[in-house]
Order: structure tokens, then C-alpha cells, then sequence
């Protein structure tokens, strides 16, 4: 069993701030989703339909969440010891969600989409997102399939997504939330997606996954974007 300092730790390297606190049991509360999935509305009829009758709770639970001192973190375990983390950052000034992927031998943490109102991403494409989430992994934040697809949710970004993706994500939302309609709900979220929106991924040129998204760290056509080798180590830690 992996040591749970290692799945959870109180710092990862490359990321300044904290403190990190492993916060599992956020994820069964059915009020956290709508917070945590808001950057994926883009009309106020999806609005509606995340929110629901819950408004008003939902917001007071993200406002107590965003003052906390401490910062909730969750873990997604991959193969190989690669792992996603997903980190609150409850500065006063600069709250936002970090998504970083990291492995124990790398020297710091890959940031792979940030959810906030400098958002950036893409991070992941459909079928990593899909392989994450069900890879039943143990140690993380929770192995359950459904909660891991809605808490990578808004790090993904793809024009290419299957026919089947609406109904795994509706019956995300229906076993995760207390949303009325999922199957409407989950074709709203997949539509426009994340802040960052859809982007295209190719594998033509470079050997390994990249994507044309405006604000990605993985479309290496950007002067921000992260370098051939880092690409590449992450293209491996993400496969499917």
C-alpha cells in the first residue's frame, strides 16, 4: 500500500502555497458539485439546470469553502506512480483550481489546467479524462468512476468526444449530485465544455498527444506552452 504521505502530501513540489489538506469527503456532498463544476456553464438555462433548487445552498457552500485557510486537495492515482492532483487555492485575492499532474522522480509538478479567472487549458482530452477517472486505482481521494470524472471535469477540453460521453457523464451527475435532469445537463456541460473550451488533439506531428487550444500548456505552438520532453512525460503519464 502506498504510503498515504506520498498519495497526500502537505506540499507538491513546484507549487507554492498551502497548506494542502486532504479533503475526501467533500466529494460525497452533493452541494460542492454545482461550485465545482461552474466554469462549464455557459448559458443560464445550464446554470439552472446545475443549480436547481439549490442555489442558494450551493453558494453559501462555496463561499465557506473558499474561506477556509487550509486548501482542499484530492488525488487521482495513475499508473506507473504518476498521480493528479487537484488543489483549491483559498487565497483572498487569487482563488482558483489548480490541476497538476506528478510523479515522485519528477522535480516538480506539471500544471496542467487552472480554473480560475485566468483560466487555462485544456489539460486533458476526452479519452484521458475517461481513463483517469476509471482506472479504479486505489489510495487516492476515492476510487468511485463517477466522482473522478466530475472532479477532472473542467481541466478537459475536446471537439473529438465520443457519442457515448454524454450518457457516462449524465450518469456521473445522477450518482454524484441531485441535479433533476443529468441527461440534459451532461449534453449542456460536453457542448462548450470547460472555461478554456473544446480544443482539437493530434498526435500527427509530434509522436504524442498535443492540442490547438488557445490557452494550453499542451499546444505547443504557445510561448507559454510546456517543452518537448515535458510534453511528452506527460502524454506517457496520461495514456489511456
Amino acid at each position: 500500500m502506498k504510503n498515504s504521505a506520498v498519495l497526500h502530501p502537505d506540499r507538491i513540489p513546484g507549487h507554492d502555497g498551502g497548506p494542502l489538506t486532504h479533503q475526501a469527503s467533500l466529494l460525497d456532498e452533493p452541494l460542492f458539485w454545482p461550485g465545482h463544476l461552474y466554469s462549464c456553464v455557459h448559458s443560464e438555462e445550464t446554470e439552472e439546470l446545475l443549480f436547481g433548487a439549490d442555489y442558494d445552498a450551493a453558494g453559501e457552500f462555496q463561499r465557506r469553502l473558499w474561506e477556509r485557510a487550509e486548501w482542499p486537495t484530492f488525488t487521482v492515482p495513475l499508473a506507473a506512480d504518476h498521480r493528479l492532483h487537484v488543489v483549491y487555492r483559498t487565497f483572498a485575492d487569487d482563488t482558483g483550481t489548480d490541476y497538476l499532474l506528478h510523479h515522485p522522480d519528477w522535480d516538480q509538478a506539471e500544471l496542467l489546467a487552472r480554473d480560475d479567472g485566468h483560466f487555462m487549458g485544456p489539460g486533458l482530452s476526452w479519452s484521458e479524462l475517461e481513463a483517469a477517472a476509471g482506472n479504479a486505482l486505489p489510495g487516492g481521494s476515492t476510487t468511485d468512476a463517477h466522482a473522478r470524472l466530475l472532479l477532472l471535469l473542467p481541466a478537459f477540453g475536446d471537439h473529438a468526444v465520443p457519442d457515448d460521453a454524454v450518457d457516462s457523464l449524465a450518469t456521473a451527475l445522477r450518482a454524484r449530485t441531485s441535479v433533476e435532469e443529468p441527461q440534459t445537463l451532461a449534453a449542456a456541460l460536453l457542448e462548450n465544455q470547460g472555461a478554456p473550451g473544446p480544443a482539437h488533439w493530434t498526435t500527427v506531428t509530434h509522436g504524442f498527444p498535443v492540442n490547438d487550444g488557445e490557452y494550453s500548456f499542451r499546444n505547443p505552438a504557445k510561448r507559454f506552452a510546456l517543452s518537448a520532453d515535458r510534453l511528452a512525460r506527460v502524454a506517457t503519464a496520461l495514456a489511456p
